[in-house]
């Protein structure tokens, strides 16, 4: 069976190695991303091939990847201008919004290329550099049973677990919800640990306790000792970016009209916090202010 021709579009942090994992699996994958120096990275790969705009990238390309910050930017290299994405693609091709993408406007997208004999699918991750650079990453993907299908073999060679979770729209929908209950829970760790340490309490021995209770989540599990307790705030991940999903995920609840009292309570912290540390903070840098509250 041939092999789709593949066009990636946005190869930053994340999309760099999910891009190399394609070739790896033996895709040929026409690439660009507004960073032209990124080209030097992929200079040891046949297969891969460098386009100077999106536009040239996607042109005779079965799937067309995306992996931008946002909606707005997704949108944009959609829709606007003459060199947009929509405008160059070959009919019946399928359209991969890996973005942290809103969700309403991803299902607004799906219509739209529809109407133009183009399929789409949301498929955003979660999992982080490490993740992206094993191909180990959790893919949620929203669509067309037969669009999912036909991307899912592509998406394997990125993800390990990959969830189909509804129509267009619901793989964001529950990337955004996911990192909000993420973004949550590190802020109670933030909290505890903070209170047990003014209580004169060893924080390292209280997320030991969690680990082995019900306490336990990915933060007690892979931030506390790694990233937070001994100062380093490097785990890879922007504090601006989680502020940014939990804003989304905000909207999303308030969209469909469902509580969101403890959300919006939320995002303001994180809120506070990004202006408090300034760009370029690590999002477990968060711990930094609460410690200091």
């Amino acid at each position: 069976m041939t092999q789709p021709t593949i066009a990636f579009i946005g190869l930053g942090q994340m999309g760099a190695p999910m891009a190399r994992n394609l070739l790896k699996a033996g895709h040929t994958v026409s690439g660009h991303d507004r960073d032209a120096s990124i080209a030097a990275r992929f200079s040891d790969s046949a297969s891969f091939g460098w386009c100077a705009s999106g536009a040239d990238a996607v042109r005779g390309a079965d799937l067309v990847i995306l992996m931008l910050p946002d909606s707005a930017i997704v949108d944009q290299v959609l829709w606007q201008g003459e060199s947009a994405l929509s405008a160059q693609m070959t009919s019946g091709a399928l359209v991969i919004d890996m973005s942290s993408s809103d969700p309403m406007r991803s299902r607004e997208n799906a219509k739209k290329l529809k109407a133009l004999d183009l399929d789409f699918i949301d498929a955003p991750v979660s999992g982080g550099v490490k993740k992206a650079e094993a191909g180990t990453l959790a893919i949620m993907m929203g669509g067309e049973v037969a669009a999912v299908e036909r991307a899912r073999p592509v998406l394997e060679t990125m993800g390990k677990t990959l969830t189909h979770v509804g129509e267009a729209g619901a793989g964001h929908a529950v990337k955004a919800l996911n990192n909000y209950v993420s973004a949550a829970g590190l802020l109670a760790v933030c909290e505890a640990l903070a209170a047990a340490e003014k209580f004169g309490i060893d924080p390292h021995l209280v997320n030991q306790v969690f680990n082995a209770s019900t306490g336990k989540n990915n933060t007690t599990e892979n931030k506390v000792e790694a990233f937070m307790l001994n100062g380093a705030f490097n785990s890879g991940f922007a504090l601006a970016l989680m502020k940014k999903d939990l804003e989304t995920a905000n909207r999303f609840i308030g969209q469909v009209e469902s509580a969101a009292e403890f959300s919006s309570a939320c995002l303001k912290l994180w809120q506070d916090a990004d202006q408090r540390l300034g760009k370029g903070a690590d999002h477990t840098a968060i711990y930094r202010c609460i410690n200091l509250a």
